[in-house]
């Protein structure tokens, strides 16, 4: 299959298949973690974040909400969002959720509407576009990733920019192969629970509401 076939047909396609495969299996889950995060503080279920889609187009990511209500956003200095196993603004079962990493499942709801791939960069925040440089709003080219290279290899051990130029790489290579590879050690990642959270100092951040 030549890459550019893939990239341009045969990915969304097989995004679809996984995603309308997954689903019904994602359905249970639903079942079994919405009642938990509403009757722990009456709260709302999901967060949903404005995100960076393809071709910088907004569009509104889903997850499960893992933080208390009203919880403010905290960013380190690269203007990434703050992300620690200490984080007193974590729920006891938004830590978990978050350790599993199945706070991120509900994009499979964006990931058939055509708002994201499977595979690919990490959706950056509407305002995060003023802060690129170079050649870095490269990493639009492409639907943004329930998991991508970073993801699947850092996690959150990496500076933002950093991210940024392994996104561009994985645009740079994309492939089949190169999908099978994130989607495998993604999975072994999440099974290890390997680098979910940054540690941090508490210095140098500043705040203001959000409910991730």
């Amino acid at each position: 299959m030549g890459e550019g076939v893939y990239r341009r047909f045969c990915k969304r396609i097989l995004d679809l298949v996984f995603a309308m495969i997954a689903l019904p299996f994602w359905l249970i889950v639903l079942m079994i973690i919405a009642p938990i995060i509403y009757f722990k503080d009456k709260g709302a279920i999901f967060y949903n974040s404005p995100r960076l889609g393809k071709d910088g187009k907004i569009f509104k990511m889903y997850k499960f909400r893992s933080m208390k209500m009203n919880a403010p956003d905290i960013r380190i200095e690269d203007g990434s969002t703050f992300n620690a196993e200490d984080d007193s603004r974590l729920t006891k079962f938004g830590k978990f959720i978050r350790k599993t990493s199945l706070d991120e499942t509900p994009q499979l709801l964006n990931i058939i509407k055509g708002d994201m791939s499977i595979i690919g960069p990490r959706p950056d925040l509407p305002e995060h576009r003023a802060l690129y440089e170079g050649n870095e709003a490269r990493k639009l080219e492409i639907r943004p990733g329930l998991t991508g290279l970073n993801q699947a290899y850092f996690r959150n051990t990496i500076p933002w920019k950093v991210r940024i130029k392994n996104d561009i790489y994985y645009i740079d290579h994309l492939s089949l192969w190169m999908d099978i590879k994130v989607f495998i050690r993604t999975a072994v990642s999440i099974l290890k629970r390997e680098d979910v959270f940054v540690k941090q100092s508490s210095e140098n951040k500043c705040g203001e509401k959000t409910n991730v």
